[in-house]
């Protein structure tokens, strides 16, 4: 049976009735944009791998309580999303004498330089390091780089329609207007 056919839901029921490859499929199908994801909202691609890993066990064991109606992708990012904002809190802080070299000098600037290199796409530089409130950076990466449509975004932020879709043209106002972005 060729799984690569068949829908995330369809994937889901067949897990659901015991078919553990069905299972296997979706990991396969989504672990890709979880990783991406996960390293953008991050900002620590080091750790995409294990957070990615965490997401999955959190599928697996909340699938049962996946509600068939919705859909998988808009749930699975919402596991994702709170996932990172749990991994981001517990996150110790660096200590500033660690972010000292040996000669004294302030290595902060080389940690950030470095942070800047591994982020591939300079729209996504503009929206991790700009002036944009969170939220603003959120809705914006959700649609542009994850290509989520404003209704499912505002089902997975549990907010209206039109307040994702008035945060997303402010953000992207204020990104054009500091000529950070593509018109």
């Amino acid at each position: 049976m060729d799984l690569n056919k068949f829908s995330d839901e369809d994937l889901i029921k067949a897990y659901l009735d015991g078919d553990e490859i069905a299972f296997e499929k979706l990991v396969k199908r989504y672990l890709p944009l979880m990783y991406g994801f996960v390293r953008r909202y991050t900002g620590n691609p080091n750790n995409a791998s294990d957070i990615s890993q965490e997401i999955f066990i959190k599928v697996w064991k909340n699938i049962k309580k996946f509600d068939q109606g919705k859909k998988f992708k808009t749930w699975i990012f919402a596991i994702a999303e709170n996932t990172c904002i749990d991994w981001l809190r517990k996150k110790t802080e660096i200590p500033f004498s660690v972010l000292e070299k040996d000669a004294g000098e302030n290595g902060l600037m080389d940690i950030l330089t470095a942070k800047l290199d591994r982020l591939d796409d300079p729209y996504e530089k503009k929206l991790l390091f700009g002036n944009l409130s969170s939220e603003h950076k959120r809705i914006i990466t959700l649609h542009d780089v994850d290509k989520f449509t404003f209704k499912e975004i505002a089902e997975m932020m549990k907010k209206p329609l039109n307040t994702v879709k008035s945060t997303y043209r402010r953000g992207i106002l204020a990104i054009r207007k500091k000529g950070n972005a593509p018109k």
